[in-house]
């Protein structure tokens, strides 16, 4: 069952929450629900990275809903213990098995049958889990700078920010925080990406305190891990991601989580792949700067020629 909100103040999307198969209520952003126009496209699913949540995609939502010669429906969620959706009550459910079960319950209720995928870091290894469990819901996929081999260098640095960086007086000091953390990975962003970044990350709790839009406990999993050993690869899941499906790797130019080897080894396994270097940032691109909205565009007309819907 799904329970629809007003719709936003700029009426391009609706907040809708729906029930996990454990029962939790889960929150999800849909651009385009209702829209005629949208019929002959392919709907775009977005899945945010570890502590994200649906407001990392809300820029480029707008330019696919809103784009003129193709308007695409927009489903981003938030997992269980982010943005808008119900913690989980144990932390043990916060696993890529668990919120790809979530992910399905979700489409389920939103009438989604199949979709082309965009997955940035944890929403790819969710992606390639979902390729696993239910490959035929997939009509095409976007990796946003994740692939089956995660650096444990760049795995470590997100604990380190996730778990070190103060907390903000406000959203000013927010943006100036982040920057100061990841500058030198994103020299593309300015004064007016930084603060965006901040308000994306963070939301005022009921003291009126900045602090992540995340369930602290979701960070439990990284207290055990040993991050100078390689970690488990997915390469039979990709291939299952990739067989006979359109494919696009996005990877930032500074990121430290997919290296350049794991993208080439990934363009030999399936030839097919489309590949793109995100310049001037890191782990993770913001997909709507620069030339990556156009690129994500024509990418999703490719998949809307080879799908019949």
């Amino acid at each position: 069952m799904t329970t629809t909100a007003r719709p936003s103040s700029e009426d391009n999307f609706e907040d809708v929450f729906f029930s996990a198969p454990d029962g939790l209520r889960l929150h999800a952003r849909d651009y385009g629900r209702n829209r005629t126009d949208t019929l002959g496209h392919l709907p775009l699913i977005c899945l945010p990275g570890l502590s994200r949540n649906t407001a990392d995609f809300h820029d480029l939502a707008l330019k696919i809903i809103n784009d003129a010669e193709a308007p695409r429906r927009v489903v981003s969620f938030d997992y269980r213990g982010r943005g808008q959706s119900e913690w989980a009550r144990d932390p043990d459910e916060y696993n890529v098995l668990t919120e790809a079960d979530d992910l399905l319950a979700g489409m389920a209720a939103l009438g989604l049958e199949h979709a082309i995928f965009l997955g940035t870091s944890r929403g790819g290894l969710i992606m390639h889990v979902l390729a696993a469990l239910r490959p035929a819901v997939i009509a095409g996929a976007i990796l946003n700078d994740i692939g089956p081999v995660i650096e444990g260098a760049g795995l470590a640095q997100i604990k380190t920010y996730l778990t070190r960086a103060p907390r903000p007086a406000n959203f000013e000091d927010a943006a100036r925080i982040q920057r100061e953390i990841h500058g030198k990975a994103f020299p593309a962003l300015n004064d007016e990406d930084w603060l965006a970044f901040a308000h994306a990350i963070y939301v005022e709790d009921k003291k009126g305190r900045l602090t992540g839009n995340f369930d602290p406990k979701l960070l439990n999993g990284f207290k055990d891990m040993d991050f100078s050993t390689p970690l488990p690869t997915m390469w039979p899941q990709f291939e299952s991601l990739a067989a006979g499906k359109p494919l696009l790797v996005i990877r930032g130019e500074n990121s430290a989580l997919l290296s350049e080897e794991t993208v080439t080894e990934m363009k030999s396994r399936a030839p097919h792949v489309k590949t793109h270097t995100a310049l001037g940032q890191g782990h993770a691109p913001l997909l709507h700067l620069g030339s990556l909205p156009a690129l994500i565009r024509d990418f999703l007309s490719g998949c809307d020629q080879g799908h019949p819907h």
